[in-house]
């Protein structure tokens, strides 16, 4: 579904990515590892149309996007949830749910069924939805960035470092929703994320980026058993 093929990326004279692909095919979870610096938001902001890249190819669902501005990428349905959440905060939850059907027309019913569908993934939203999503705690205003991006109906959901931020317990459940986004609702997901176990954890492959380059890449539950990966990401 979606093939990012060798794309090199700069922040003016500097260059940030060396030749970076990546793939992810329909109904899957890939998730992508690393230190800080790595480039694996950069990647994410390439792919969304937030960071234009140099050279290099990036095709979603047999279309090119690489030269696409954003908001033409987000109508082919690849919606991305970013680093640090960035809800609205004065909007109350319910607001911030029905901004994310901005570009989608739907009558007031059908409206109405989304955000039910987001009240059952997402109990406490629906307990919270009067309130202002500034006033939430840090899980829960994740909890209303995943609902939102859901509401634009993606094809591909892109979470930049969900856990980030969150209590261990959270980050738990947080997981266990995107698995079933993906099982329910058949959505792939493409998770980068510092949290490797976690991401290990719950998505079929895995890429590790270094220095702006895939390093190692494979099926997760094999990268989990590597001992090259347990000393260097799960703290073995």
């Amino acid at each position: 579904m979606l093939k990012v093929n060798n794309i090199v990326t700069c922040y003016g004279d500097i260059q940030v990515l060396h030749g970076v692909s990546i793939e992810v095919g329909d109904n899957e979870i890939v998730s992508i590892i690393g230190s800080n610096g790595a480039g694996k938001s950069t990647l994410m902001n390439n792919i969304s149309g937030i960071v234009p890249v140099k050279s290099g190819s990036i095709e979603f669902d047999g279309c090119e996007l690489t030269r696409l501005p954003g908001h033409q990428i987000v109508k082919k349905g690849v919606i991305q949830i970013p680093e640090g959440r960035e809800i609205f905060p004065n909007m109350t939850v319910l607001e911030n749910l029905e901004m994310g059907s901005y570009g989608i027309k739907r009558t007031k019913a059908e409206m109405k069924r989304k955000v039910e569908e987001m009240y059952s993934l997402f109990p406490r939203l629906q307990e919270r939805k009067s309130q202002k999503a500034g006033s939430l705690s840090g899980g829960e205003q994740q909890m209303v960035a995943i609902a939102r991006g859901l509401m634009a109906d993606p094809k591909l959901l892109m979470c930049d470092e969900p856990s980030l931020g969150l209590a261990p317990v959270v980050v738990e459940d947080m997981f266990k929703i995107f698995q079933r986004v993906n099982q329910e609702m058949k959505i792939p997901i493409l998770i980068v994320e510092q949290n490797a176990f976690m991401a290990l954890s719950i998505s079929q492959r895995c890429y590790i980026m270094e220095n702006g380059e895939n390093r190692i890449s494979g099926a997760s539950s094999e990268l989990a058993q590597s001992d090259v990966v347990i000393h260097a990401y799960l703290g073995g």
